[in-house]
């Protein structure tokens, strides 16, 4: 079964938390337990209606303030997809687990108060799936029930928002208007009666429709190797296969491939998977490769079509999004994960930092606090090889670590 990632997005009180509730209850994905806690907490609270945030809100600070703290992960599935949904924070001091949540999605929710409309917030959310690269947004426009479902605030709305489109660099992203109250259920899983000027799908049917395919960025394909095959065997005594995940396009039975970072080039004998032989490997599908010639291959090497190199360099400049508390300055050393590797590197210069609500940039930076973004030019020990992140979303990212404590000090995003 196709499993699709999505993030959700929105400032405090937009409705994340009720919207995925409502979702979980109205395609029946709420064990009885849960929704018997839900219905005797909701009681307690004085509600006339199912708390669905409650559904989601598992922190105790969460359930006392009724916001969203930390990332929560919710499973569920319909007949014909699975679904992870990324349930991040609204709070601007939270920014970090907003990228975090985004940062392995194939698609977003960014909500909207109705009576609010768009807000700073609004544009910081839509900034970080810019960055992100995040294909399929849908912002839906939630709470019409609090503004009489009026059409003329769901178009005034959509045309702010389509005003900040106008802002973005990633042309390619598909943005879709859903009108919705996640406290009612309209238009979340069921079409809504009190919605007769909009004619088209529910947020389920959106999702539903989603091809996994079209979500990923098209790019050149990329081969990490992860781990070498010698099975050592009577019936596979010979066999040295080299098993990875193929990124950005397909690779085919008799290709030639260079090997990084030697350079070593061979062409592709077979591909398996498991005990199946294959003459495609189609984008992000695990296989075993084997190569007809008997050349030295290793975890963290890279097998690429010949002719398509990525590039190899010992310094860039990526986007960083910072998130640890201790401030990144210039000169500061840190460990570059990029895939499998991990190389030492040393911040250069901070170039400028990025206002992420699209306000503009911020020169003569010193150090970067937790929750800023900021463009970084980097020096590494040893060269990697790499593909600007516009270009390739897994061969363009990295992330840093703390060479003290070994914690995730930040992201970044190559240029």
């Amino acid at each position: 079964m196709e499993v699709l990632k999505i993030a959700t997005a929105g400032s405090v009180d937009d409705g994340k938390s009720t919207l995925i509730g409502r979702l979980l209850y109205d395609t029946k994905s709420l064990t009885d337990d849960k929704l018997e806690a839900i219905e005797k907490t909701s009681k307690l609270k004085g509600y006339d209606y199912l708390d669905f945030s409650l559904a989601t809100d598992g922190l105790v600070a969460e359930r006392e303030q009724g916001i969203t703290i930390d990332v929560a992960h919710i499973y569920f599935s319909t007949a014909s997809k699975s679904y992870i949904i990324a349930d991040t924070p609204g709070h601007v001091e939270y920014t970090r687990n907003m990228v975090t949540g985004a940062s392995t999605s194939q698609a977003a929710i960014i909500l909207i108060d109705a009576r609010k409309g768009v807000i700073e917030q609004t544009n910081r959310h839509f900034f970080i799936n810019n960055l992100l690269r995040v294909k399929d947004v849908v912002v839906a426009i939630n709470k019409m029930d609090l503004v009489n479902f009026s059409e003329e605030r769901y178009n005034q709305i959509k045309s702010d928002f389509e005003r900040l489109m106008e802002k973005r660099d990633y042309e390619d992203q598909k943005i879709t208007f859903i009108p919705v109250s996640a406290l009612k259920g309209d238009n979340v899983v069921n079409h809504s009666e009190n919605t007769p000027w909009y004619d088209g799908q529910t947020l389920l049917e959106h999702l539903e429709e989603l091809d996994l395919q079209d979500i990923y960025n098209i790019g050149t394909p990329r081969f990490p190797v992860q781990y070498v095959i010698r099975p050592k065997t009577d019936d596979f005594h010979d066999f040295r296969g080299f098993a990875g995940k193929v990124y950005g396009g397909e690779l085919n039975v008799g290709d030639e491939v260079v090997i990084l970072p030697s350079m070593t080039k061979s062409r592709i004998k077979g591909i398996y998977f498991y005990d199946k032989k294959y003459k495609t490997a189609p984008r992000r599908s695990s296989v075993t490769i084997t190569l007809e010639d008997e050349v030295n291959v290793s975890r963290g090497d890279m097998l690429v079509k010949a002719g398509d190199l990525p590039t190899i360099d010992k310094q860039f400049t990526a986007t960083v999004s910072w998130m640890d508390s201790e401030r990144l300055t210039a000169g500061g050393k840190y460990i570059v994960q990029h895939g499998i590797n991990k190389v030492l590197a040393k911040v250069d210069s901070i170039e400028h930092k990025i206002l992420p609500d699209y306000s503009g940039i911020e020169e003569g930076v010193a150090a970067l606090e937790m929750n800023d973004i900021a463009q970084v030019k980097f020096r590494l020990n040893r060269p990697i090889f790499y593909d600007a992140f516009k270009a390739h979303r897994t061969n363009g990212s990295f992330i840093l670590l703390d060479t003290r404590t070994n914690n995730t000090a930040g992201v970044g995003f190559i240029n």
